[in-house]
């Protein structure tokens, strides 16, 4: 039971915007595809929507290791293709674009120039795992999870909070595939999806910067389970799910308020409100490359 007394409202999604068959690679197999989507044909995966000033939309295509740009009108454009698995992807207010790389770790696009470069590649001299999605505070701290294969059987996924000064803090390393995450508008709660426990973990900040009494803050169900999340200024969360073809929104006491429906796939990875009202929600649902949109102005 997610909901006390009121069921949760459904709203209809429709399609924004698909990648052009000129983007897509159909018959060509992936080392990240075949670990990952074994058996299924993979032309792409894209994840990590984040908005520009401008408006335009940024994606990246996990297993192609590519970057897109996708204009208002919709229109798709390559920003940059590298040896790498770009999972994750946020723009901050001033503009720089950060990557949660599966392969490499945090990286930094210059869109203007088509390059990448690393930002943090190891934690004393230990590759990551497998960085995974991340979220910018508003003081510059880079937090992101390092999720790897880790699931039930291996619950060793790590978060991490990168501070401008270049100082690395695991915030925690018992975590259950640590995926999307996002804070509160107070930024003194971080939350966290954890993929293969299909639960949303609400991570409380002591006056030291640590983490403490974490506890579950939802769960759900499904053959796969959260992912990509955002939350709005009234501290309503938006989860992902990426096997059950919605977007579940929960309120701060983790009441469940709302349901986005796919009208596409099944495959609901990441979102990001955008609009110039911020009354819109974008969503990447992977499975069909196709990014959806939904109006969330009446919750």
């Amino acid at each position: 039971m997610m909901y006390l007394e009121t069921p949760p409202r459904l709203i209809e999604t429709k399609i924004f915007s698909t990648m052009p068959d000129q983007f897509r690679r159909k018959g060509v197999r992936t080392d990240w595809a075949e670990a990952n989507r074994p058996g299924v044909p993979t032309d792409s995966f894209v994840e990590g929507p984040s908005f520009d000033k401008d408006g335009n939309l940024y994606i990246v295509d996990i297993p192609f290791g590519r970057i897109f740009r996708i204009a208002p009108d919709g229109a798709w454009s390559l920003v940059i293709e590298y040896e790498g698995w770009p999972n994750g992807l946020k723009i901050a207010a001033d503009g720089r674009i950060l990557v949660a790389d599966y392969m490499h770790g945090i990286m930094e696009l210059d869109a203007g120039a088509g390059r990448i470069r690393p930002v943090l590649t190891a934690r004393n001299s230990e590759s990551f795992r497998g960085c995974n999605d991340l979220h910018l505070a508003s003081n510059g701290d880079i937090l992101f999870t390092d999720q790897g294969q880790t699931g039930l059987h291996d619950a060793s996924g790590r978060v991490y909070r990168l501070t401008p000064g270049g100082r690395l803090d695991c915030l925690l390393d018992t975590g259950i595939s640590p995926n999307g995450l996002v804070l509160d508008p107070s930024e003194t709660v971080l939350f966290v999806a954890m993929t293969r426990d299909n639960a949303v973990w609400r991570l409380p900040f002591m006056k030291d910067g640590s983490v403490s009494k974490v506890g579950r803050f939802c769960s759900l169900f499904g053959t796969s389970g959260p992912d990509g999340m955002t939350m709005d200024a009234a501290g309503r969360l938006f989860v992902g799910h990426a096997s059950l073809g919605h977007v579940f929104v929960f309120a701060p006491n983790g009441e469940l308020i709302a349901r986005i429906k796919s009208c596409a796939g099944p495959s609901c990875t990441n979102v990001v409100i955008g609009g110039a009202k911020k009354d819109r929600l974008y969503i990447t649902e992977s499975g069909t490359g196709s990014v959806l949109v939904a109006d969330i102005s009446g919750l």
